[in-house]
């Protein structure tokens, strides 16, 4: 069996400001991890593809306020910085 895939691990170098701001970064990637790891079977970060995080924000979040996207995508250029893409993140 292995381990659950831990975020906090995989954003520890790319989280800066103020530890409120870490935090809702980490809980909100944790949310993506989840919904795609439900809807897609990809468990981490490394497994996703443009497709899965676009997949989120149209119809995960289609609900949410235009705020809580604004934040959620914050936290999906973290990631997407931290797997080294160097092409913008067009969502």
């Amino acid at each position: 069996m292995s381990k659950p895939f831990d975020m906090t691990l995989f954003l520890c170098g790319e989280l800066n400001g103020s530890k409120v701001t870490q935090q809702r970064h980490l809980r909100q990637a944790r949310i993506m991890q989840e919904a795609i790891q439900q809807r897609w079977q990809r468990d981490n970060p490394w497994t996703w593809q443009l497709k899965h995080v676009r997949w989120f924000f149209s119809q995960h979040l289609k609900s949410h306020s235009d705020a809580t996207r604004y934040y959620y995508r914050l936290t999906a250029l973290l990631v997407w910085k931290r797997l080294g893409n160097d092409r913008e993140l067009l969502i």
